[in-house]
């Protein structure tokens, strides 16, 4: 905790059930609205609330999901390639398609915590993100001129390079706009992003193959990352004009907005958030996150899910295996996407409304390995697409919930969150450098290894969200003796009596 939290507690020795411990007054640390929010009934609160989420909702998350689809499009419209014709035309044998693939995350890996802690540094979210978003689209593009299966490994290395810096970024950037029982249907409206590009990749790439295959002398596959690295660097254009930065240093809010953002925040963690770059240590965030318990079982919980998740990398190909032709295969990829997108907002939207976040996670990740394991026990077409149209709902509707209880675990300090984001999610994208493998033509039609391994990444996720309600009824407890816990915002009460912060569980 920074000094100033230090000298707004009180300690003293005290003594439950028998056991000596330091107890934190509650009294000693109080919070005070600005006037004008003080002077405000309830109602006038709650409507200029309502207003300013709105006002932000607007603003903030339409770009970010569009941005988002264009990121997710750009990264994976390889799956929808190989049907249109890149392995024959780059003369790929063997695993080099699947290495293709996986190389894209050892990039992704390794830019992500270095990435989020500048943005965190610098506080200029609206220039640094479409920034990334211009440089990653223009590689994108460059992928048709690809000629060998060198060029193509150099360049897909590049895009996960580049694209490192969006996803864990947003996610960041939304935990500064957002309170808590805010911040679940904010991360599904994100995330549907990808689940909408998911969607539409395979109905983009069917219309792509089945109209401008050989146009200009171009193969279709060709023509594909040609339009949609295009399109992404337009939208990183148009997004330079419409994305705030945060709160305390963005200049599109009236001064009494802003001060009502910024108390929210206040009021819902109990330590003020992004302050200015002065605020921010690449040093202190790294180690505040790495001493952390809850860093490394949230790991693990993520990388479960993210690796269960990995036939989202092939899923046209997996699809393939109902036998139907090419165009038919990928507009089949996108029911499951469209069920995804309904399953996910309605779980993220009662994780915020109830609060709760283990269960929300868990019983998704059981429809998932059904869905594996029935798609490795039969070759039935009708059974095996049904097991299709749940893996991806099953999968991701946990997982969006799953990435906000990470800034629900570890709010404060924000470089402490930034770090953590990042280095959570690129150690669970690990997972998709080792999974292209399992995919390999000689496995098809059932895919049955990668079936059973992605069930039993979805077993260790349940294990670790376990493990982590553990971990969190405890320090709730101790928060509710007055017990103080390092790493927590051991916070008292706001001028309305409200208690201090309490982990979600």
């Amino acid at each position: 905790m920074d000094s100033g939290s230090d000298k707004a507690r009180v300690q003293e020795l005290d003594t439950i059930g028998g056991e000596s411990v330091i107890r934190t007054v509650p009294t000693a640390r109080r919070f005070e609205a600005p006037e004008f929010i003080r002077n405000w009934t309830p109602e006038e609160r709650h409507a200029a609330e309502k207003k300013l989420k709105a006002k932000i909702d607007l603003r903030l998350m339409p770009m970010i999901i569009l941005m988002y689809i264009m990121n997710y499009l750009d990264r994976n419209n390889i799956a929808a390639a190989k049907l249109a014709g890149i392995v024959t035309d780059l003369d790929l044998k063997g695993s080099e398609f699947n290495t293709a693939v996986s190389i894209l995350f050892v990039g992704y890996l390794l830019m992500q915590v270095p990435s989020n802690l500048f943005l965190n540094k610098i506080g200029k979210p609206s220039l640094y993100l479409p920034s990334c978003m211009i440089v990653w689209g223009t590689i994108s593009a460059a992928t048709a001129g690809c000629k060998t299966f060198g060029g193509l490994i150099a360049v897909r290395f590049m895009l996960g390079f580049v694209e490192a810096a969006y996803f864990p970024g947003c996610l960041y950037y939304l935990s500064c706009w957002y309170t808590r029982k805010e911040l679940g249907l904010r991360t599904a409206m994100f995330y549907s992003g990808a689940l909408i590009s998911g969607a539409f990749s395979g109905l983009i790439a069917a219309g792509v193959t089945a109209h401008m295959n050989g146009l200009r002398g171009m193969l279709a596959w060709k023509w594909l990352f040609i339009i949609e690295g295009v399109a992404t660097i337009a939208i990183a254009f148009i997004s330079y004009f419409i994305l705030p930065d945060f709160p305390r240093t963005t200049s599109w809010l009236t001064d009494e907005e802003r001060q009502l953002a910024i108390w929210r925040l206040d009021e819902d963690i109990g330590e003020d958030d992004w302050i200015d770059s002065q605020h921010q240590s690449f040093k202190v965030g790294l180690k505040l996150a790495f001493s952390d318990i809850k860093t490394y079982v949230l790991m693990f919980m993520l990388f479960g899910i993210v690796a269960s998740g990995t036939v989202t990398n092939f899923f046209p190909t997996v699809v393939k295996t109902l036998n139907y032709n090419n165009v038919d295969t990928l507009l089949l990829t996108a029911p499951p996407y469209v069920l995804a997108v309904i399953t996910t907002f309605v779980n993220s939207w009662h994780a915020d409304r109830t609060g709760e976040r283990f269960l929300h996670i868990v019983i998704p990740l059981c429809f998932a390995m059904f869905a594996y394991i029935l798609a490795a026990c039969t070759t039935h077409t009708g059974a095996r697409y049904f097991a299709m149209m749940l893996m991806v709902p099953g999968v991701y509707s946990g997982f969006v919930v799953a990435l906000h209880w990470i800034s629900n675990s570890m709010p404060r300090p924000p470089a402490k969150r930034a770090a953590a984001l990042a280095f959570i999610n690129a150690v669970s994208n690990t997972s998709s450098i080792y999974a292209s493998y399992m995919y390999l033509p000689s496995a098809s039609p059932k895919y049955t290894v990668a079936m059973i391994v992605n069930c039993a990444m979805a077993l260790m996720a349940i294990l670790a969200a376990i493990t982590l309600r553990m971990i969190l009824v405890r320090l709730n407890k101790k928060l509710d003796a007055g017990i103080f816990v390092e790493g927590a915002i051991n916070s008292g009460t706001t001028e309305a009596g409200k208690k201090g912060f309490r982990f979600r569980i």
